[in-house]
């Protein structure tokens, strides 16, 4: 077997190995692989892993070996699921590998709004404690969760977590989207939870129906002093339009893991906000949630191989 690792830097930066992944053929690991190059480095390909490679149309045909593509990722639009299909080739994901880690980043961005705690650090290490003429201080004011709204749009496995840990902190919880119920949580309709929320958190994947649907409309419903935070898809929010609607203070403050486009354009909108947030997708890349995604790779690799394949995405 020739397996292929078109994009493995992120997952495996040199902490995790991929000597587990020798047992089963002969593996050419690339850290990065650009659109123009994909199709010679898969060209001769049994199996292809790739992360965020884009598989397309072109790289399938291309490939007359191809059996399976592993995608390390729980999302796989950057696949071209009906060429695969056309071919009778697996496409297989790895779900459920980073509800903890995301779930921890959501609140991890969250106190950051509420508590400072970087910039009052950085203020004690400028030395304005030592000159402050009282015995405490805050720069900006701390906001207590106790009692706070918590909007979540999506409620699957890690929309239901964020939701178990705000309730630990004593907040209230609305979702929408989801078939499964949590207890003391309501479901509500979009509208009503962009209106009633202190905080709205994205959790749904990327589709055709919602992509940019978070725009001027909905931003509009929400409270001059709500958050949003977003560890989901960045192609969920209209950044123009959540741009303007900070700049406006239309909404206190935003939090993003994602935008979308990654690494983002020079000109995005939400960069150099005072009060937009934006960490360089960090939410998923905890060693435990990466190394989970690695076994489960390497799990539907052997199963696809001994003739059961699981996490198939494309029946």
């Amino acid at each position: 077997m020739e397996i292929v690792i078109t994009d493995g830097y992120t997952l495996n930066p040199g902490d995790l190995s991929w000597k587990p992944f020798n047992e089963l053929g002969k593996v050419t690991n690339y850290d990065r692989t650009a659109a123009i190059e994909t199709v010679t480095k898969c060209y001769n390909a049994d199996i292809i892993i790739t992360n965020k490679t884009p598989i397309t149309a072109d790289v399938i045909a291309a490939a007359a070996n191809l059996q399976l593509i592993a995608v390390t990722a729980t999302g796989y639009n950057n696949v071209d699921i009906a060429a695969a299909a056309a071919r009778n080739i697996k496409v297989c994901n790895v779900p459920a590998y980073g509800t903890y880690s995301v779930a921890q980043h959501v609140f991890a961005l969250l106190l950051h709004l509420t508590n400072h705690v970087s910039m009052n650090a950085a203020s004690v290490h400028a030395g304005e404690w030592q000159t402050a003429k009282d015995w405490c201080y805050s720069l900006q004011p701390i906001m207590e969760l106790n009692d706070k709204v918590l909007g979540i749009v999506g409620f699957g496995r890690i929309g239901r977590q964020v939701a178990v840990i705000a309730q630990a902190f004593g907040m209230k919880v609305i979702y929408h989207g989801g078939r499964e119920k949590l207890d003391n949580t309501q479901s509500v309709s979009l509208y009503e939870l962009f209106m009633q929320s202190d905080v709205v958190s994205l959790h749904c994947p990327l589709t055709k129906e919602n992509k940019a649907f978070v725009n001027k409309e909905l931003l509009g419903l929400m409270k001059p002093t709500a958050f949003l935070i977003n560890t989901s898809r960045g192609l969920l929010i209209n950044e123009k339009d959540l741009g303007l609607a900070l700049h406006q203070g239309r909404l206190a403050a935003a939090a993003l893991d994602v935008l979308s486009t990654e690494p983002p354009e020079k000109n995005n909108p939400l960069i150099g906000l005072n009060n937009c947030v934006i960490t360089p997708h960090n939410a998923w890349i905890s060693t435990e949630a990466r190394k989970r995604m690695m076994q489960v790779t390497l799990e539907n690799i052997r199963a696809f191989l001994s003739g059961t394949p699981q996490n198939v995405v494309n029946g």
